[in-house]
Order: C-alpha cells, then structure tokens, then sequence
C-alpha cells in the first residue's frame, strides 16, 4: 500500500541536488539531493552532522563554511553557484567515507572505552518482548544503563533514544520468514560505520548460537535508523516460532556483542 510514509519516501528519492534551492526551514527540507550535498561537504572535511538527508542547522553552517572557503557569497543557502562550486572541488576528493563516517566510527569505539558510563536503548514492535526484557536484564547486569521501549510506534522509539542521549540502539521485530535481516543505516555515498561494525558483530554471533539461522547484514534507510542520532541497528527475527523457542540464546547472544564493544 502507499501510505503517506511511503510516498514521503518516494518524493524523497526523486530529488537529486540542483534541483532545487536548499536552506534552512521549518519543516526542515527533506530528500537525496540534502544527502547527496551532506556527502560532498563530508569528504570535503566540512562538518555537517550525520548524513540523514535532513537540512538541519549544522548542515546550513557547513555550507557557510564551505562557501567562505570558496570565495563565494556566504548564505547558508545551497544555490546554484553553490552547487556548482561543490562539484567543482569534489571532483578531486575521490570516494572516501568523509569526516561524517569517521567521527561515526570514532563514536562508537570511543563508548567502549567508559563502559560505565554507556546508554542503550532496547526497542522491541512487537513479538519479542520476552527476548527484549533478557537483552535489558543481562545488559544491566553488566553495568550499562538500559532503557526498554516496548512500543508499536516508530516516533516513539527514536523519541526516547534521542532523549535518553543513548550511545546505541538496538530494535527487535519479528517476522515468519525464514531469515534474520540485520540492519544498519545506509544511504548512497555514506553508511553508518558504527551501525555496520555493530550488525556485523550481531550478525556473527546469531549464527554462532544458532547454526541453523540464516543471517544477513544490509544497509537501510530504514526510519529508526536515519532519525536516531546514535549507531542504531534493526534485527528482524525470523522464523518466529524459532526465535521464541531459543529466545534466550538469541538475546544472550546481542547481549554479549553489546557489552563487549
């Protein structure tokens, strides 16, 4: 069906950057061309926050940056001389991860490091509560500080990771097909380091506990992945009457990958 969030995301990917002047709004302006205008400030070294395909205001301050590097006039506003300055210099810096993936990586290590000091946020849709509540209970156990959203609503899971001010998250759902999908958030040009390392980590030990399971690690531009602000993976569990019979070896498993990053 084509609900409204799916043609939001159809309208989205229609856009490709020139299309249209970009700046800051309220509502902020939405689409690939502002991901498409993230990735080339990144690799260029301009700071604009996560590559989320939302104008935002560090992205609005990136440009001004960007623009006074480039002896153009400095808006904040990405126009047509903008653009065509971007691409101009971006057509030498090669197809690197940018400063944007880096401080993702940088990021995600550097919450290991104060293990005690650590946030996560454990969201479950549906299905999975009990798997949730082992995930929270064994996490705690090992010190972090754990918030459990049990909530069928995708607003308010990224409403409580973003509040919480957590390092990671992780969301469970549960499915009948035979195959576990573990998801990290990934657009064109950039992909969340710290979410891919993490999926692959859950990835590894799902089959490790569970031989029988087949696992797969993909990027998504899923919404719980692009509007949380932290390393975020979605693990879509199947088949579920698999997943509920081993329950407890499946959330030991993304336990002991969490407390162990």
């Amino acid at each position: 069906m084509c609900d409204i969030a799916a043609w939001s995301a159809l309208v989205e990917a229609s856009w490709s950057l020139g299309d249209r002047m970009l700046y800051l709004t309220s509502p902020n302006f939405r689409g690939d061309d502002v991901t498409q205008l993230q990735s080339l400030l990144s690799r260029l070294g301009f700071d604009c926050g996560r590559v989320d395909g939302i104008f935002g205001p560090l992205l609005a301050r990136a440009i001004s940056e960007f623009q006074k590097n480039a002896g153009i006039s400095i808006d904040g506003i990405c126009s047509t001389d903008t653009v065509a300055a971007l691409e101009r210099l971006s057509s030498q810096t090669g197809e690197g991860p940018g400063i944007s993936s880096l401080r993702d990586t940088e990021r995600f290590r550097a919450t290991g490091d104060d293990r005690k000091l650590r946030r996560v946020v454990v969201g479950q849709f549906g299905g999975l509560s009990g798997v949730a509540r082992l995930i929270s209970r064994a996490l705690r156990g090992a010190h972090e500080i754990v918030m459990l959203v049990d909530e069928p609503d995708v607003a308010a899971h990224v409403l409580a990771a973003n509040h919480f001010h957590a390092d990671t998250y992780i969301g469970l759902e549960a499915h009948a097909e035979p195959t576990c999908t573990i998801a990290f958030y990934a657009v064109p040009g950039f992909s969340s380091a710290g979410g891919e390392l993490l999926s692959n980590a859950i990835a590894d030990a799902l089959r490790a506990a569970l031989p029988s399971l087949t696992v797969n690690c993909v990027g998504m531009r899923l919404p719980i992945l692009r509007e949380t602000r932290m390393p975020a993976v979605m693990c879509s569990l199947g088949p579920f009457d698999v997943i509920t019979q081993h329950g407890p070896e499946v959330a030991e498993a993304v336990a002991s990958v969490l407390t162990q990053q």
